[in-house]
């Protein structure tokens, strides 16, 4: 559990932050080459397809022993000086595998972007129109109850007497 926490923590703080101060740095600098800048785009593009396919392999591989570490092992592989492990996953696995399939999974991805606004249209639309029943049944009920803040009137309020106690 506690070694779990510390591979998510230096996962979060060697797979994104660092890289992201990094791409930061190369950013800011105005004589940064156009490789750098390459790198780090490249780096960000296998890590936002990692990220999407961990929160489903997550599922079914977690339980491999040191499935945490061999991950933070990729991350650091990525972007380490020494390996810049991105270039090689980039150009040999990534590029080859995008560019075969290129219009096949930009048309997927339209279809999907097109259906998730259908949806999120539709929900939005039920939403508002459960909301605006849900928000006038209460105020039918709210003005449908006697009032409590009108005093209440006593039969015979003539027959009391007042007091005066000095």
């Amino acid at each position: 559990m506690l070694g779990e926490l510390i591979n998510n923590g230096l996962v979060l703080i060697l797979g994104y932050a660092y890289p992201a101060f990094e791409c930061f740095k190369t950013i800011e600098n105005p004589g940064v080459g156009n490789s750098e800048l390459r790198f780090w785009c490249q780096y960000w593009v296998i890590v936002a397809i990692l990220t999407v396919f961990e929160r489903v392999g997550d599922m079914f591989i977690s339980w491999v022993p040191m499935y945490g570490e061999l991950k933070l092992a990729l991350i650091i592989y990525l972007w380490y000086p020494k390996t810049k492990g991105t270039g090689f996953v980039y150009d040999a696995l990534l590029r080859p595998f995008i560019v075969r399939h290129e219009t096949d999974i930009e048309t997927r991805l339209k279809q999907f972007r097109d259906r998730a606004w259908d949806v999120a249209i539709y929900y939005w639309q039920n939403s508002t129109e459960l909301g605006q029943t849900k928000f006038f049944d209460l105020l039918n009920y709210l003005l449908s109850k006697p009032s409590t803040s009108r005093p209440a009137q006593v039969p015979n309020a003539g027959n009391y007497q007042c007091w005066n106690i000095i």
